[in-house]
């Protein structure tokens, strides 16, 4: 018996260094589809945690797609999570990034208000906080580095002076619909107050109603078809993205008018499903919002790293497109 027992011991001894072993790779295991789920390893990578909105249009594919190659060029460890468009994913994922003591939180926020409480235990933490694409509404500045992305209030602001100048030779109302972004978020209150601004120096320019279409082509479609059965004359479509504007192209057609011509339609972005609908004379304005944040994301996450002094804004250059310039375009288009 003596000897059975010796025997064993190394056995359960071995039995019990593998099971351990194999919690320590389930617990490392995390939702990241390109990082562990645990502490930043001192490898000498810098480890970012990324929070994206969710992939509820091209343009966010686009800008998924941007961050990871951007990453992977850069040498940077990313860890990517997927809120689904809910801002509690958001916060679980940014809480987990601060247990996994990251190096460079960025997220994109689902909405503008509601972040202050976990952006101060990032701060606590010491993880700097980098904002991509959406901003927050917060009196404490200090909770995050910069921002890097686009002037939404511009992009609104541009589509509505556009639909000023090419309104001039209407004789009475001009009636608008307009298909809002996700409720709170930047864009969504950006891009319909810059486009309000504008219109406002022409008395002509109505909007007759405006809902939430969640920048999705099926919330598009949807809300344009009640937009359709509620208001016999619509001469323009602002929409807030080009998802929503091609959803919308569905409803009109099924309504048996024709879009570009019977409803002028604007929109904001400027993926190529867009531009190829401005090209065919279906859409007949686009304002730009760049996706391709990916490297500039990149070099604002070594310098903060770093402790370098960053800008607390910086902005992503665009432009404007019409038919003829989105015909010219579209051959090299990236996204």
């Amino acid at each position: 018996m003596r000897n059975m027992r010796t025997s064993l011991a190394p056995r359960r001894a071995v039995a019990v260094i593998a099971a351990v072993l194999l919690a320590g790779t389930v617990a490392a295991c995390g939702n990241s589809d390109t990082g562990g789920g645990g502490e930043a390893t001192d490898d000498g990578k810098i480890v970012l945690g990324f929070s994206q909105v969710g992939a509820e249009s091209g343009w966010r594919t686009a800008n998924t797609n941007s961050i990871k190659e951007a990453a992977t060029e850069a040498g940077i460890e990313l860890r990517f999570d997927d809120a689904q468009q809910k801002q509690e994913n958001q916060i679980k994922a940014i809480r987990n990034y601060i247990q996994q003591k990251v190096d460079v939180i960025a997220f994109s926020p689902v909405v503008e208000s509601g972040w202050d409480t976990v952006l101060k235990e990032a701060k606590d933490a010491d993880i700097p906080v980098i904002l991509t694409d959406r901003a927050v509404d917060s009196a404490d500045t200090s909770l995050y580095k910069t921002f890097l992305g686009s002037d939404f209030v511009k992009e609104g602001r541009l589509s509505g002076e556009w639909l000023v100048e090419n309104s001039k030779a209407a004789t009475g109302d001009v009636n608008i619909v307009e298909l809002q972004g996700t409720t709170g978020s930047a864009p969504a209150n950006d891009r319909k107050k810059g486009f309000a601004e504008a219109i406002a120096a022409d008395p002509k320019l109505k909007v007759i109603a405006s809902q939430s279409g969640d920048f999705t082509r099926a919330g598009g479609k949807q809300v344009m078809e009640q937009f359709l059965k509620a208001h016999p004359k619509i001469d323009v479509l602002f929409a807030h993205n080009d998802d929503m504007g091609l959803g919308a192209l569905e409803a009109i057609t099924a309504a048996g008018k024709e879009p570009g011509k019977d409803i002028t339609i604007i929109t904001i972005d400027a993926v190529k499903d867009g531009m190829q609908a401005l090209a065919d004379g279906k859409f007949n304005f686009i304002a730009e919002c760049s996706p391709l944040l990916g490297p500039q994301l990149m070099d604002l996450a070594k310098k903060v790293h770093a402790g370098e002094e960053v800008p607390a804004r910086i902005e992503t250059e665009e432009t404007t497109f019409t038919q003829e310039q989105a015909k010219e375009a579209l051959p090299n288009r990236k996204y």
